[in-house]
């Protein structure tokens, strides 16, 4: 009998945060991830440079930040997974679908992520093995398409994040995204800082900073505001989960404005380091446009671009190669854990499974869709297309029509006034609701279709 008891206690302890700083560096973590590092990068570069990276600031706290607000507070008023809370909040057969399908987005979105952080592990070993002059193992590593060198690193990739998992919130999470944000920001800076002393970055700082308003158009601003939506991680459930773990005593849009400036802050690193770094390769030879005018895609950028310009800068050009892509492995595992936690947290909360046993199921099951894709990466687009650019902004704005007109703004509120004792006659409970209710969902709801091609 007692056996049992204990078996059911370590089967529903889902955990917490350790501190309020814990969940804003994984709620972060969550957020920061290669879309950040080299995605954000291009985006900038290929929509108005200065111009584009206002607008995505704008959009991140005007949108992003809102939404987020959302996610957390559902998540700690029901202590639940995505599915689990939208049962515990409302009778509808609908919403709890809604978090199913956040949870497969999750799923999916991780099976083809591992493959490609796979490629970024992989090619810190690429500079060095360049440098020692084993070009054989060098061109190896460099083939996106070998599907067993994208399987193996693939694998490295998943059993690094279940076993983070399985250490649990606080001592696995938490601790871990604790060590590695601080130590991708302070990496982010010392190679930042290189790069602005080299001649030829300068060219390129004047169009990251500068901005040219006539650029300003429609186009410019809904792919700035897709941008933000998916740089924050919103739309998975994710931070649902994460809120879930959240204790009451914290201020939840407080937090929620740190993760947002965390998000927006390293997303702005990583530009001032990579536009720069463009410009100085274009200034070293390298080629950086098409010859239509256009920049380079984002995968051709930072697989190849950028090792050329690693390997024209001598010894300092080893230590950064190996120092980039190892930042890049970072960033892209403080996402793999939110990713796999949010199944993980299903699997715990409605089936009674036990943590370990739920990260090691999961984790190589999804492990096996990855195979496939590791020898198919051309399966990539396809998954990009259905759960990231079409899955995530349509679970964002049916979570806005739920805190909106399902739960309500109100219910919300008195959730949140838990940890903020004033918010009822704060700025902020006179605004929030006006932005969850028709600003957010109207624009969310634009961006869809024209993620889909309706217009």
């Amino acid at each position: 009998m007692e056996d049992n008891l204990l078996a059911s206690a370590s089967s529903t302890d889902r955990g917490s945060w350790n501190s309020k700083l814990g969940f804003i560096l994984a709620a972060a973590g969550s957020a920061v991830g290669l879309g950040n590092i080299w995605g954000f990068p291009t985006q900038v570069a290929d929509n108005g440079g200065a111009a584009f990276l206002i607008i995505y600031l704008l959009t991140s706290f005007l949108i992003g930040f809102p939404v987020m607000v959302a996610e957390i507070t559902i998540g700690r008023k029901t202590g639940k997974n995505p599915v689990g809370a939208f049962k515990a909040l409302s009778s509808s057969k609908f919403f709890p679908l809604v978090g199913l399908w956040g949870v497969i987005c999750g799923v999916m979105i991780l099976s083809f992520y591992t493959v490609i952080a796979g490629w970024a592990f992989g090619y810190a070993f690429e500079e060095i093995f360049y440098t020692i002059g084993l070009d054989q193992a060098a061109v190896w590593i460099q083939d996106v398409g070998n599907g067993s060198k994208n399987a193996l690193v693939a694998a490295v990739f998943m059993l690094a994040t279940i076993k983070i998992i399985t250490g649990g919130v606080s001592e696995g999470i938490e601790r871990a995204t604790k060590t590695m944000m601080p130590l991708l920001i302070g990496v982010l800076l010392i190679m930042i800082i290189y790069v602005l002393f080299q001649p030829g970055s300068s060219e390129g700082i004047v169009a990251y900073l500068l901005p040219d308003f006539s650029l300003i158009d429609s186009d410019l601003i809904f792919s700035a505001m897709g941008q933000s939506f998916f740089s924050l991680s919103l739309g998975m459930g994710a931070l649902i989960t994460y809120g879930s773990y959240l204790s009451k005593k914290e201020n939840i849009p407080q937090a929620a404005a740190f993760v947002t400036l965390a998000d927006v802050g390293i997303a702005f690193l990583a530009g001032l380091l990579i536009i720069p770094a463009m410009y100085l390769a274009q200034s070293n030879g390298v080629e950086i446009f098409k010859d239509s005018g256009q920049l380079i895609d984002s995968t051709t950028l930072v697989f190849t671009v950028l090792p050329a310009l690693f390997h024209s800068m001598g010894t300092i050009g080893v230590i950064f190669g190996v120092t980039f892509f190892l930042l890049l492995s970072i960033a892209a595992l403080t996402s793999t854990i939110s990713l796999l936690e949010v199944p993980v947290s299903y699997a715990i909360d409605e089936y009674n499974v036990t943590r370990k046993k739920s990260a090691w199921t999961i984790g190589l099951g999804i492990l096996a869709i990855s195979m496939v894709i590791a020898f198919r990466p051309d399966f990539i687009d396809y998954f990009v297309i259905v759960f990231n650019n079409i899955g995530l902004p349509a679970g964002g704005f049916l979570i806005s029509v739920f805190i909106a007109y399902i739960w309500k703004t109100d219910n919300a509120l008195e959730e949140m006034s838990h940890g903020f004792a004033g918010i009822k006659e704060s700025l902020f409970a006179k605004v929030w609701p006006v932005f969850i209710k028709y600003i957010c969902p109207l624009a969310i709801l634009y961006t869809l279709i024209q993620m889909i091609g309706i217009f």
